[in-house]
């Protein structure tokens, strides 16, 4: 019975071929429904200064208040992304993952067509937000997983192969649990919110997501898109680099910019849920994933979720004089709206908007 309540929930994706193995044939053409004429055009920054805030955790626990909180606060205020260093996660559970990721994607097709996702949901192994036989796909295979909470995993998809990989997907997401947690209470004090009240929108049953993004080479890489435009539905999303091959990119100001990871940390993320209960305050960012031509990229990414069956509405503490910015909704139902259509920018969210911001 759990395993079909979680199943309802993950909103399911069209079946499309696997792109991993379409990579590896030698292909005269790229199939046209994977051909983005925009991504030709979109503008990339090439200005070596414009990077994503650098944030030590251990000198922001032990400023509480200071120089530290104000560049936190700017960093989750102006650019929505920083990257985390001095995180307290162990170096070996991160290589760990890293390794059984790129163990589990060098596995035979048929392999890992015994993780498939399953009619009605996105857990395992395939694609994500394809929801009509005629939308543009992207260049990107997928393997999800729900891990929290525990009662709502799909328990035929987590993986046997490599041995450890599941052992070390448990050590991993309970690691990252934990600093979602700490992380919340900064991000609270800076609101002027008391710590609980953030913190509770996820610490009861809270839901969380593993994700591993496969991106193969693709000769006409500036063709393809990785991963479509779009902001997150979390309240707080975590990405690490498997390998050295880059193509995050984020919209600042009209433009794409190039996130050149920092080693050993995470690229953090404000998430949909964070921009309503902040009023805006904080704002979700567009981010997309680009291919490169001759080499594969991989990442994983765990997004923070609230507790499935709570409102989710500005805090009053951050109101202001012109009121709420945002409608109060049941979080379940945006999920239900962010997943209905293909990924497209900030579309979910601008539909609980109250007006212009």
């Amino acid at each position: 019975m759990e395993e079909k309540k979680a199943a309802g929930k993950d909103y399911g994706s069209i079946p499309v071929p696997n792109v991993q193995y379409l990579s590896m044939n030698e292909l005269k053409e790229i199939p046209s429904r994977y051909i983005h004429p925009k991504a030709e055009t979109d503008r990339v920054s090439i200005d070596k200064s414009r990077e994503i805030p650098v944030i030590d955790l251990q000198k922001l626990l032990h400023d509480q208040g200071g120089d530290q909180m104000a560049s936190f606060h700017k960093a989750c205020k102006d650019w929505g992304f920083f990257q985390l260093v001095n995180h307290g996660v162990e170096e070996g559970i991160i290589e760990k993952i890293k390794g059984d990721a790129e163990e589990f994607f060098r596995l035979p097709l048929e392999k890992k067509k015994a993780y498939a996702q399953q009619p009605g949901s996105v857990q395992g192994y395939g694609q994500a937000f394809v929801v009509s036989e005629e939308q543009k796909l992207e260049w990107c295979d997928l393997f999800g997983l729900r891990t929290f909470p525990i009662a709502e995993r799909l328990t035929k998809v987590w993986p046997t192969s490599p041995l450890s990989f599941s052992e070390t997907i448990e050590r991993y997401v309970e690691e990252l649990q934990k600093l979602t947690l700490c992380l919340l209470e900064l991000v609270a004090k800076n609101l002027g919110v008391e710590a609980d009240r953030l913190t509770n929108t996820c610490k009861q049953n809270g839901t969380q997501w593993f994700r591993i993004n496969y991106y193969p080479p693709c000769p006409q890489a500036d063709k393809v898109i990785g991963i479509s435009p779009h902001s997150d539905a979390s309240l707080i999303t975590f990405l690490i680099q498997v390998n050295e091959v880059e193509g995050l990119q984020i919209k600042k100001n009209g433009t794409w910019v190039p996130v050149k990871p920092v080693p050993g940390a995470f690229i953090v993320n404000i998430g949909d849920a964070i921009e309503i209960l902040s009023n805006g305050v904080y704002k979700s960012i567009e981010h997309r994933g680009t291919i490169n031509p001759e080499k594969e990229r991989m990442s994983i990414a765990v997004f923070q979720l609230p507790t499935s069956g709570i409102l989710v509405g500005p805090f009053e503490e951050v109101l202001g004089d012109s009121g709420a910015n945002y409608k109060t909704v049941d979080y379940d139902e945006y999920l239900k709206s962010y997943f209905a259509t293909k990924l497209d920018g900030k579309r979910a969210l601008d539909l609980v908007k109250l007006g212009e911001i």
